[in-house]
């Protein structure tokens, strides 16, 4: 199968209804430059923003742009900066409370249903509850059929995929240690998705 072809237009904008029916908020833009632009439109001025490690936010320039801003408190290079055995406490809190959160997803079924896996686990504290804003930029050809299909696409594809960007970055391998289906939010305006025709990440 490949897990590499963008979807249509129509069959995202069915997807944008059945997540606004999920509590989760939208858009569906032509390319990554055209999603950076949305994302850092939707960060309020002045807030505590995380870009966690994501692919798509380094293709698209948004970890840079966040990191290298003035309008924004960078939380990756305050944490970066603190010693990670001495203050890992503090390092922690920072990772799993900021005001906003970027970052991508692995999968997003035809219902709605959106699924992230992580290795350590850092970002999903902040997806699923602690952040006070949730933008996750997703290419188009990450959306599935069903949630079967969506742990297919995660084993064959994903995993080999971050397998060989790990070993090449840092010399580790990866693993599915956490894996977060995310079916609702209860918290209106609080989680956005934005749908690139682009094929972005993995």
């Amino acid at each position: 199968m490949n897990w590499n072809e963008l979807v249509s237009k129509e069959i995202v904008e069915q997807i944008i209804k059945k997540l606004e029916e999920r509590g989760i908020t939208a858009f569906y833009v032509q390319a990554g430059q055209d999603a950076k632009q949305k994302a850092l439109d939707l960060i309020p001025k002045g807030s505590q923003v995380l870009v966690s490690t994501s692919v798509t936010a380094e293709q698209i320039g948004l970890k840079e742009e966040i990191d290298n801003s003035d309008k924004f408190h960078s939380v990756r290079k305050e944490y970066m900066a603190l010693d990670h055995d001495k203050e890992r406490d503090e390092i922690r809190k920072l990772r799993s409370t900021p005001d906003v959160i970027i970052g991508s997803v692995h999968a997003v079924t035809k219902e709605g249903e959106v699924i992230i896996a992580s290795n350590t686990g850092s970002q999903l504290a902040g997806y699923v509850s602690g952040a006070g804003k949730v933008i996750w930029i997703v290419g188009a050809q990450k959306v599935v059929e069903n949630l079967d299909e969506a742990y297919k696409r995660l084993h064959e594809y994903v995993v080999p995929k971050e397998e060989k960007h790990m070993q090449d970055l840092y010399g580790v391998g990866t693993n599915v240690s956490k894996l977060l289906l995310f079916n609702k939010e209860k918290i209106q305006n609080r989680v956005f998705l934005i749908f690139v025709n682009e094929v972005l990440g993995f």
